[in-house]
């Protein structure tokens, strides 16, 4: 069995942020929650989260099948698991994984790598390491004349020949159980910093006659973290490329990637091409042959096949096949946008089904609204869905025509092919095929604006 220890208790000093560490974001996720999708996906059946700083906002955040252990004081990596010993002994047979909460770049095939290269080996210790320029103050790796591993040395232990070592420990590794705990029990705060290194055990366990190993991983970028906010947007660069280029190499647009940001969970169709400055987030599928972009948010939104979203702010809403929404259109929580519909510039739609071929072309709002095929909704109709106390819905039929600037009073409701005038302001139900008129008389006062000059500079 595979299970994983994730150490997450620093405070990350150099962050200058009220948060825990791991807490801090990569393309809107704290780091914490890349490394936990990571250790799942790499098939780690049971997880302990190791947390310090501010302890009770990362276990809030946590899954609750996620275990947790408390380190306080935190007195380094190798006090970290040793708080984590209950765990450790609960998986003294199994194979176990340790690393970091602030790695987000590390992923599973890196760390199933490694694990395969742990178990054909029989090792009681593998470190997963990288060849690096700068090493960025963390372990270097020590071996002998003939390769074999030797120690790790810490950055700042390390003496002048030492940091020339360009073979950088990633913080990641695979224990056997027993072998871990053994070496817990022997692990001294002997060094600069008197905290206990994890990074000791490799010594320990090599001493003890055991097999120790160190996977060098294909791709170095793996193993970076962040210490400050100028390496967390280093990291967000990384991460912002590889998921782009993972999109482009399945066949996804992206003719320019300036400012376009798309997160871990997304999913996008084949043909579809994203344009610059578009964002989208959380659990978004987009379909084929899509146009989306420029200027364009999405957040846990779904698009059909052949949709056309320019600048769109979409929310938790579906989009279906052949719509085209924009420019400058919002679409809030809780709607669906049927197929074929057209929603043109500076509308908003929020809470509402909007049935198929149905036309919004300009400055309309629809709220809480159920709206049937093939509707017309004319310029600056608006369905008044808040009374000052509660929320009501609209029902219009389809093939209604809602003439412009109509307010619509809900809750009401439009039949099927009825007419609303344009100016009217409907608070009463439309039956069918009817014609409904809700305005005052015009009236014309000649000669009023010569009598009362309300225009400046009238003589």
């Amino acid at each position: 069995m595979k299970c994983a220890i994730i150490l997450a208790g620093g405070k990350g000093t150099r962050m200058k942020s009220e948060m825990p560490k791991v807490m801090c974001e990569v393309l809107f996720e704290p780091m914490i929650s890349h490394v936990v999708r990571a250790v799942k996906s790499a098939g780690c059946e049971d997880i302990c989260v190791v947390t310090g700083y501010k302890h009770e906002i990362v276990e809030n955040f946590l899954p609750k099948e996620i275990k947790t252990a408390y380190q306080n004081p935190q007195l380094g990596t190798g006090h970290a698991v040793m708080t984590a010993r209950n765990f450790v002994e609960e998986h003294k047979n199994d194979e176990i994984l340790i690393l970091n909460g602030d790695g987000p770049l590390m992923d599973a095939e890196t760390i199933n790598a490694a694990y395969g290269y742990h178990k054909a080996n029989k090792n009681a210790i593998t470190l997963i390491s990288a060849i690096v320029d700068d090493t960025n103050g963390i372990g270097h790796i020590k071996r002998d004349e003939n390769g074999n591993l030797l120690c790790i040395v810490e950055h700042k232990d390390a003496n002048e020949e030492e940091r020339k070592i360009n073979e950088s420990n990633a913080g990641t590794y695979w224990f056997n159980g027993n072998a871990l705990l053994y070496a817990l029990d022997r692990i001294t705060n002997n060094n600069v910093q008197n905290e206990y290194y994890l990074t000791d055990s490799l010594a320990i366990l090599i001493g003890k006659g055991e097999n120790a190993g160190a996977y060098v991983c294909e791709d170095n970028e793996v193993v970076l973290g962040a210490n400050d906010r100028k390496q967390l947007n280093i990291l967000n660069n990384i991460m912002r490329r590889k998921i782009n280029d993972f999109h482009m190499e399945n066949g996804v647009d992206i003719p320019c990637t300036d400012g376009v940001i798309i997160c871990t969970n997304v999913k996008i169709g084949a043909s579809t091409t994203i344009l610059p400055n578009t964002v989208i987030l959380g659990n978004t599928v987009i379909g084929s042959g899509c146009t989306i972009g420029p200027n364009t948010f999405i957040t846990n939104g779904k698009t059909g096949n052949h949709v056309k979203l320019d600048n769109v702010k979409l929310s938790d809403s579906e989009v279906q096949d052949g719509t085209d929404c924009g420019p400058f259109v919002q679409i809030r929580a809780g709607s669906k946008i049927c197929k074929n519909v057209h929603i043109g510039n500076f509308v908003e739609v929020k809470n509402s089904v909007v049935g198929e071929g149905t036309k919004c072309a300009h400055l309309t709002y629809i709220g809480d609204s159920d709206v049937g095929e093939s509707v017309n909704f004319g310029c600056g109709a608006v369905t008044v869905n808040y009374d000052g106390k509660n929320k009501h819905r609209c029902k219009i039929g389809s093939h209604a025509f809602i003439g412009c600037n109509t307010n619509l009073i809900a809750p009401v409701e439009i039949g099927d092919y009825a007419f609303t005038a344009a100016g009217s302001t409907i608070t009463d139900n439309v039956p069918e095929n009817a014609l409904s008129v809700a305005r005052a008389k015009q009236i014309n006062k000649a000669d009023w604006v010569l009598k009362k000059k309300p225009y400046k500079n009238m003589k």
